[in-house]
């Protein structure tokens, strides 16, 4: 409110009382204008009613708003349902223009503003979870599979004649997707058992890259975030290896913000080799609906290289989620819970192995995965159907997230092949469950999943030994008892009469 607004306040109200409203009023401007100037996440989260005015105060700045609009083209903004209209807080134009992603939309300046505000703010965010030689990031509206994608797509405009991604083992669908979906061959590269741990096979990869040629190679894909028993990629290895070759490497960092260990490694990677472009989730790390990721660069020109590869404008939904959470969070409540999400691994692993003890099974060793835990499942069965019998048993008392292997199940994705699919190997030695310490887990999640889970170990256990009891009875009762020499006696005096 300007100042000779509050002149006029003071013909209805007593002028003590108007300072007061002006001081509460300039009070919210203030932090307007830091949030702005310094383009960071506030130290102590913002109220709902201070983020609501900050974005209903921006949106009147894109046309569709104008109180006088008079929009003739195809895209103006209209949008037929109030409802809609207020989950988007009046925002219709989305982002950027039709030949960059990270242009300013002439129709739509609260847009962009509010765009290139959560992308300073993002920055922000990813440097302290550790990526702090980062030098550009950028909100991408696809989720991590489809950026993933996209990513891959736009080395074709500077590496047109590759045919190969090479990718070290991950048993996950949406990473071997993208590369099909890019149009390149996947060549997977097997990881080698370490005691109990899957890690990168760098002698491998090597020679696969001696073999298929640097310059028929698109890029490494490698993966830091993934479920034990494999470890995070060698991606300071592989980032040497890329310098070396000349061949971009993309790091699918999806749930690594979270770690620091993974931030950690993927910073040493990018001051001794090459890494172009790091991909996570923002669902995954920012606790938000699915549909968005976030791109980090070590070179900015890679950022602008992607997001002026993007065709058309698009959603800014996902950004408005993350702008919101961010303001809500606050640096200080964002810290807090990744010292809150590694005291949960470590509470998982040692709650883990207690129950493992009981059980005579054992929690497996794997250093290098900060994130998931892998718990042996040696005692309940060989077949693959009646060991993941406890992953349904685990969903039907609603533990989700939970993962069952069991060797046995040969999947075929994108025309490749994959052995025993689920264990990240073609002969890993033994079944498992495995179970994650997230961001935003508590410990009285993993007091209720261990709780549940003993008791499936309990009814599996107590189900096959009425099952074998009961098969042993069946079995004992269709054979034919055997004649005693008093009924074969009796049988023929009984035929002599």
């Amino acid at each position: 409110m300007n100042e000779k607004s509050i002149q006029i306040l003071e013909k209805y109200l007593p002028k003590t009382y108007v300072n007061q409203g002006q001081q509460a009023i300039s009070s919210l401007e203030n932090e307007i204008r830091v949030l702005l100037e310094k383009g960071k996440i506030p130290e102590k989260g913002w109220s709902d009613e201070r983020i609501e005015f900050l974005l209903n105060y921006v949106a009147f700045m894109d046309s569709n708003n104008f109180s006088e609009s008079c929009g003739l083209g195809e895209r103006e903004g209209r949008v037929f349902s109030r409802l809609v209209s207020k989950r988007h807080y009046n925002f219709a134009h989305g982002i950027g223009r039709s030949g960059d992603l990270n242009e300013i939309q002439p129709k739509a300046i609260g847009s962009s503003l509010i765009n290139r505000l959560t992308n300073d703010m993002i920055m922000d965010f990813v440097k302290i979870s550790g990526l702090t030689f980062a030098k550009k990031c950028f909100l991408v509206p696809m989720a991590t599979g489809m950026t993933l994608t996209f990513c891959m797509l736009s080395i074709r405009q500077t590496k047109p004649n590759a045919k190969y991604v090479l990718m070290p083992r991950i048993d996950q669908k949406s990473c071997i997707k993208s590369i099909v979906a890019s149009g390149f061959t996947a060549v997977i590269i097997e990881n080698k058992l370490v005691g109990e741990e899957l890690q990168t096979d760098m002698n491998a990869l090597e020679a696969k890259i001696a073999e298929l040629k640097p310059e028929n190679i698109a890029c490494i894909f490698s993966v830091t975030s993934c479920f034990a028993p494999r470890a995070a990629d060698n991606v300071e290895g592989i980032a040497k290896l890329c310098a070396q070759f000349n061949i971009f490497h993309l790091v699918n960092n999806a749930y690594g913000l979270q770690s620091s260990k993974c931030t950690h490694s993927i910073n040493q990677a990018s001051r001794n080799g090459r890494v172009d472009v790091v991909v996570q989730s923002t669902d995954k790390n920012l606790m938000v609906p699915v549909g968005g990721s976030l791109l980090v660069a070590f070179d900015e020109k890679n950022i602008d290289n992607i997001t002026g590869f993007y065709p058309g404008r698009a959603s800014m939904s996902q950004t408005l989620d993350v702008l919101i959470t961010l303001l809500s969070m606050g640096t200080d409540k964002y810290r807090a819970l990744l010292l809150e999400r590694k005291d949960c691994f470590d509470y998982l692993k040692k709650e883990l192995k207690r129950l493992a003890d009981k059980h005579g099974e054992k929690v497996l060793d794997t250093p290098h995965n900060s994130i998931s835990i892998g718990f042996t499942l040696t005692h309940y069965g060989d077949q693959k159907k009646e060991i993941t019998q406890i992953g349904s048993m685990l969903f039907i008392r609603f533990v989700s997230g939970a993962r069952v292997v069991a060797s046995g199940e040969n999947k075929e994705i994108g025309g490749i092949k994959f052995q025993n699919f689920g264990s990240h190997s073609n002969d890993y030695p033994c079944a498992y469950v495995t179970a994650a310490a997230a961001i935003g887990e508590t410990r009285d999640d993993i007091d209720m999943f261990i709780k549940r889970f003993g008791k499936v170990l309990d009814s599996f256990k107590a189900q096959k030994v009425t099952s074998a009891t009961t098969t042993a009875v069946e079995n004992s009762s269709n054979k034919s008892p055997p004649l005693t020499k008093a009924a074969s006696h009796g049988n023929n005096s009984h035929k002599k009469e």
